[in-house]
């Protein structure tokens, strides 16, 4: 068949011959193995849970309950429990006696030098051990808050403060206002945050503050008193200085050692753990 005369044809491409190459001189490192996936991740398989620790018979029965509870939703883990302070074993203490991949999650309501210093300095002597993000903020723990409030006797027109430890960290402090938002939000009026220490304003100052508001507002707030949300993990120092506040009611904290821990509580714990 002719072609079309000034019509460029594609040329048919000329297969080069490629070297064979010289197997006595091969280097080994060219070898290929053979192909066996993707090697997993290894997944962590101990849970430290690492409170502030409490000189309170009442606090430690509930902390621990907390820990046995995820213990019990979690048998395939090595559940450990460890304090920042005040309490026995520490937290390197319980690490240097393990030796899977671990996680330590905090139980702790905000971020603060315990977890971004004194849990952070125990997790880099091993490679093996990571920290979790702080259980607050969240909403899980808004709900158990919200529901301490009404166990206590919360009623329409009440102004509510929220009882914080307190930090000199502003992460700390940031977390917890995020929280009193959060529960603002949840119960539709106004809270207010108020620190137990190192932090401003004073917890007292602040229910002072919510007072002021109620007699300003004479005869229709003549019913409305000054509630007190315990944002603390668990009875102890700061619950009873939350008690002394000059509150008309103070709600117990989010653990109480006659009762089985909250499974939003338990939930949190797990997912921190999950999510690493």
């Amino acid at each position: 068949m002719s072609t079309p005369t000034g019509l460029l044809m594609p040329r048919r491409p000329v297969r080069a011959r490629l070297p064979q190459p010289e197997l006595a001189t091969t280097p080994d490192a060219f070898a290929c193995e053979p192909w066996g996936g993707l090697v997993p991740a290894q997944a962590a398989t101990a849970l430290v849970a690492a409170s502030h620790g409490t000189a309170s018979p009442a606090g430690q029965a509930a902390i621990g309950g907390l820990v046995e509870a995820v213990a019990r939703r979690r048998p395939d883990l090595a559940v450990r429990e460890a304090f920042v302070d005040v309490q026995q074993p520490d937290v390197p203490a319980v690490l240097a006696g393990l030796r899977e991949e671990t996680r330590v999650v905090p139980l702790l309501l905000s971020a603060g030098y315990h977890v971004h210093v004194d849990l952070a300095e125990a997790a880099e002597a091993s490679q093996q051990v990571s920290v979790t993000r702080a259980l607050g903020p969240d909403q899980r723990l808004v709900k158990v808050l919200a529901r301490r409030l009404q166990q206590a006797g919360l009623r329409r027109g009440d102004r509510v403060v929220l009882a914080c430890a307190g930090s000199t960290d502003a992460r700390a402090v940031s977390d917890c206002e995020a929280t009193a938002r959060m529960l603002s939000g949840f119960l539709g009026i106004d809270v207010a945050a108020g620190y137990i220490s190192a932090a401003e304003p004073e917890l007292k100052t602040a229910v002072a503050a919510e007072r002021a508001r109620i007699a300003r507002r004479r005869l229709a707030g003549r019913h409305a008193r000054v509630v007190v949300a315990s944002y603390l993990l668990a009875p102890g120092y700061f619950a009873s200085l939350a008690a002394g506040s000059g509150a008309d009611l103070v709600s117990r904290p989010l653990l109480v050692p006659d009762e089985e821990p909250p499974k939003e509580l338990v939930d949190l714990v797990l997912d921190r753990f999950a999510a690493g």
